[in-house]
């Protein structure tokens, strides 16, 4: 965004930089996510929605909120150079030391919440944190990109089963699923900006894939996922409206497809799609 009038205009009609600061669409997805997956496992159980489900969610919305300033944060001078005065912390709108607060700020509440879910759910949490944590620092520049994607959202089912007090064998078919599609996202994350990688000398898996295949990987490997998903709802108790949901999450799939800067956004629109399908064929 170089031009002055775009950016004032951008800056007046933008929201709040604290919040986006946090990344609020993918935070906001995995926050969803986490309360889908932890209420389903407690209806199956036949258990309420209890006080271990809602500290399961502040537990993965914490690590949210620390992951999303921490990258802005690592990756201001690069952003600068890429002149993406989209982001708060290039653009002036938010200081480095007020992300840093909110980063601390989502970290203790991660913390706060997990000690009190037991030993085994906050070991999972730190892990995934710690994980995105290391994308941030460095392995986002390098071809072992996906890495922390396949970690830390393959743990994030075992995390919200061992929140909510669940056995963990009841969510490892989902680990691979979560973790193939988060490395489906994670290309299509970096297609959205690949110019500004490119000119900052990033090695990204998608920059050595180079443009076009880091696309087609993305877009195969989120269908991948997602046929694993219909698999599951196929062979369960999947009435009209959660087949139609999950139709719907491949429209959105393929419609995204033929757009690099869409792409991102419909598989996060997939993702929820297929969460609630799986959610409405829960016995």
């Amino acid at each position: 965004m170089r031009d002055p009038l775009a950016r004032a205009a951008y800056d007046r009609a933008a929201m709040p930089a604290a919040l986006r600061v946090i990344h609020p669409a993918p935070a906001l997805a995995v926050i969803v996510l986490t309360a889908a997956l932890g209420a389903i496992l407690l209806i199956q159980a036949g258990l309420p929605l209890d006080e271990r489900w809602l500290l399961t969610i502040a537990s993965v919305a914490g690590s949210q909120v620390f992951t999303g300033p921490t990258n802005d944060l690592v990756d201001r001078t690069r952003d600068a150079a890429a002149a993406r005065h989209e982001k708060p912390i290039v653009s002036g709108r938010l200081s480095p030391s007020a992300a840093l607060w909110i980063a601390s700020g989502g970290l203790a509440l991660q913390l706060a919440a997990s000690l009190q879910l037991g030993t085994l759910p906050l070991l999972l949490g730190v892990a995934a944190t710690a994980s995105a944590a290391a994308y941030n620092l460095f392995l986002s520049r390098t071809p072992l990109s996906p890495l922390p994607y396949l970690v830390s959202f393959g743990l994030l089912p075992l995390w919200v089963a061992a929140g909510v007090g669940q056995p963990l064998e009841r969510v490892l078919p989902a680990v691979p699923l979560a973790a193939i599609f988060a490395t489906a996202a994670h290309l299509a994350n970096t297609l959205r900006d690949w110019e500004g990688d490119a000119a900052t000398g990033s090695r990204s898996l998608a920059q050595v894939l180079g443009r076009r295949r880091a696309r087609l990987a993305a877009v195969a490997l989120a269908t991948l996922g997602g046929a694993g998903g219909g698999v599951a709802l196929l062979t369960g108790e999947a009435g009209v409206p959660s087949l139609l949901l999950g139709a719907g999450g491949f429209v959105a799939l393929a419609a995204g497809s033929t757009d690099e800067r869409r792409l991102w956004y419909a598989m996060l629109l997939a993702a929820v799609a297929w969460t609630a399908a799986w959610a409405l064929s829960t016995p």
